[in-house]
């Protein structure tokens, strides 16, 4: 992995790197997390792979690959929320939030970002408590909600200023412009100054992206002169080739070419212009290409030449058009994209589900046994479970047919789902195979279980069996086990219990439920039997 060692501890904090500092290249840390993801695969670390993914969802998004990113976060996510991993969970939140940004739907976006700060804990790292507060307040600028917006900005500035953060001249940055955006011209330029001093202060020098929102605030504020030094030194400082983004010379060229059109100097805000244009040709940056074409017009209108002005307009509003049809038919893509995603994992959760369901009763089956059950004797000592078993079922099906078996079949399986329903709603039922059923209990002790369990068997042998079996009874025997009788239980050894109280009952004259409580002596004699019928 050029150079970097393949154990997990220095993975997760090549992840971190990722994760928490701020990089220029989206496209290298995407090749990066790639390569981490194929190290901790071979490691066998479910965790490291999912963090690289989601890596790698943030520097889609990042280069412009929306569809991508929100194609990728649902695996994520799912990972995420079944092994309740929290700090994965947040930051999950967090690009999901983005990605709906990029698709105007300022709604979901804040619904992410509030999901995303809310799970934030003593185990998130500093930066993840800066940037989530940053990027909810964002989000609640795009919402209309300015006022809830400081709030948070506030937040996010108070823990950088203590924790020496370098997020805090971004988070600056997107406060100054969010002020601005929404007409608070003051309040801007006062954050605007406060990012300048900041930065003053920590010996750090402003990127050109944060100088741009500066010139902006003092284009907005009348300080045109101000402006055209700052967008200078913005220039000056991309050119070192230290910042990435194939359109920022261009967008610098354009507030450069406003400043100089507020100062009056036109012509050299045409040749501003006109370099910004050259750019937006060549790397095909069309989104920008249309504010240089309503610039253009706004020029030609401060030197009074109104015909030029008019026909640099309609060229600005024909590619306005095109621009949002264009921007229109890849959020569409995208949307498509997140709903064919999550068709398919609701489709193969459904499939899932249906491999852990008997297909006849709907009930529960053995493998969903298998699964749920070691965790539930791990966790809860007032744990009790059941086998239930059909009493002579073998009659019915050879006096009446397997057809009216499967109907007897069917309706005992929905009194037991029902009455469990009813006596202890965390509690399941799942049929084990031909005419047994499994009841399980959580929180419900030996003697309480018994009682409801006996309860159960008196509902199967009330119910009017008349229209099915024509008169014959149908009863149930039940064995019953709880966790709290032995020190070490396991499955098998619970399951062993059950079907051996089963057998004792079947043995006492069927039609009755058998716990730790009753026949002990006889229980040793059956203890190793198979299940009677």
């Amino acid at each position: 992995m050029d150079g970097l060692a393949t154990d997990a501890e220095t993975l997760s904090a090549a992840l971190l790197a990722i994760e928490d500092e701020r990089s220029w290249d989206a496209q290298a840390e995407l090749t990066r997390s790639i390569e981490i993801e194929r190290a901790a695969l071979a490691l066998g670390d479910g965790l490291l792979v999912t963090r690289a993914q989601l890596c790698q969802a943030n520097m889609r998004l990042r280069s412009g690959d929306v569809a991508g990113a929100a194609a990728q976060i649902w695996r994520v996510h799912q990972w995420a929320v079944s092994h309740d991993e929290r700090r994965l969970l947040a930051r999950t939140h967090l690009v999901w939030s983005s990605i709906h940004q990029h698709l105007s739907d300022a709604e979901q976006a804040l619904e992410h970002a509030v999901l995303a700060v809310e799970l934030l804990d003593e185990d998130s790292t500093p930066h993840m408590h800066i940037w989530h507060r940053t990027k909810l307040a964002d989000a609640l600028y795009a919402a209309n909600s300015m006022d809830a917006a400081r709030i948070r900005y506030r937040q996010a500035e108070q823990l950088a200023v203590e924790s020496g953060s370098p997020a805090l001249l971004c988070l600056l940055n997107n406060y100054a412009f969010t002020e601005f955006d929404t007409g608070h011209q003051d309040r801007a330029e006062e954050v605007a100054e406060r990012l300048q001093r900041l930065a003053a202060e920590r010996g750090e020098l402003l990127e050109p992206a944060y100088l741009d929102t500066v010139g902006w605030i003092q284009i907005g504020n009348g300080r045109y002169a101000d402006a055209e030094a700052t967008m200078r030194l913005c220039i000056e400082r991309h050119a070192e080739g230290r910042y990435d983004g194939a359109d920022a010379m261009a967008m610098y060229l354009l507030t450069l070419a406003r400043a100089q059109r507020g100062l009056g100097a036109y012509e050299r805000a045409q040749a501003s212009l006109a370099e910004s244009r050259r750019l937006c040709l060549e790397r095909d940056l069309g989104d920008l290409l249309v504010r240089v074409h309503q610039e253009q017009s706004e020029l030609h209108a401060a030197r009074g030449e109104y015909a030029e002005a008019f026909a640099v307009h309609k060229v600005f509003f024909s590619a306005y058009q095109a621009r949002h049809s264009v921007q229109r038919e890849a959020r569409t893509r995208t949307r498509q994209a997140m709903f064919e995603t999550a068709e398919a994992r609701q489709e193969a959760e459904r499939f899932r589900e249906q491999a852990r369901r008997d297909p006849l009763t709907g009930l529960h089956n053995r493998r969903y046994v298998d699964e749920r059950l070691p965790g539930l004797i791990e966790s809860d000592p007032a744990l009790t479970v059941a086998l239930v078993d059909l009493d002579h079922f073998k009659q019915v099906n050879d006096r009446l047919s397997h057809h009216v078996g499967d109907q007897v079949l069917v309706l005992v399986a929905d009194l037991l789902s029902r009455e469990v329903a009813i006596a202890c709603p965390d509690g399941f039922v799942a049929r084990m195979g031909g005419e047994e059923f499994l009841i399980v209990l959580p929180d419900t002790a030996a003697p309480r279980a018994a009682r409801l369990l006996d309860g159960i068997r008196r509902t199967v042998r009330g119910h009017d069996w008349a229209a099915i079996t024509r008169g014959l009874p149908v009863t149930v025997s039940i064995g019953v086990a709880a966790t709290a009788e032995a020190a070490d239980t396991t499955q098998p050894t619970l399951l062993s219990t059950a079907d051996s109280r089963l057998y004792a009952a079947k043995h006492a004259g069927r039609d009755r439920v058998v716990s730790a409580a009753d026949h002990h002596g006889s229980l040793r004699e059956y203890v190793g039997h198979a299940s009677a019928a």
